[in-house]
């Protein structure tokens, strides 16, 4: 894992984008980012125990895999958006980006690669993209039943109750509409 401020240059949004800020996991830790090193599904298991995951499957996201519907689908998952679960998942294979809005409104982008987990919080604003190599496997764990249903950005969205428990956890630290 490599976390870095996003350098907002226009261009492929899989490039790296790095803008030599460098972001500790402490930074990350305290906008409610949690990050493991997980050498092994073993690992990821203790950490489902621990935190009541119940639920588990395996997303492949790359042309092979996906065929004509790829491009569209990583425009989507690129689209700013929050959940009101949290979002759990551990690189299988290949290579990708989360990023996540730090309290100045300012991309945070977390570069992850096989054998890395990352939780972000229900509530968080946050995008995922692959990386140029347009190929990642991963393990999305769940609390209950399979779900993932983004909520796009806007204004209304700041009186969501998993957006203002968010905040309330995170403030001063979260981001919030400007």
């Amino acid at each position: 894992m490599k976390a870095y401020y996003y350098d907002e240059n226009t261009g492929d949004q899989r490039l790296t984008h790095d803008s030599g800020r460098p972001v500790s996991p402490d930074y990350l830790f305290s906008l409610g980012v949690l990050y493991h090193h997980c050498p092994s599904v073993a690992a990821v298991d203790d950490i489902a125990k621990e935190r009541s995951y119940k639920n588990r499957d395996e997303i492949t996201v790359s042309p092979e895999k996906m065929g004509d519907i790829y491009e569209e689908k990583v425009r989507m998952f690129f689209n700013e958006h929050l959940h009101e679960d949290e979002e759990i998942r551990y690189i299988l294979d290949g290579h990708g980006f989360f990023d996540v809005r730090d309290p100045n409104d300012e991309w945070v982008r977390i570069a992850l690669e096989k054998e890395d987990l990352i939780i972000l919080p229900a509530g968080i604003f946050h995008r995922f993209t692959t990386d140029d190599k347009n190929y990642i496997k991963a393990m999305r764990l769940f609390k209950d039943e399979p779900k993932w249903t983004p909520l796009n950005r806007a204004p209304e969205l700041e009186e969501n109750p998993h957006r203002k428990k968010y905040l309330q956890d995170s403030s001063p630290k979260a981001g919030m509409m400007t």
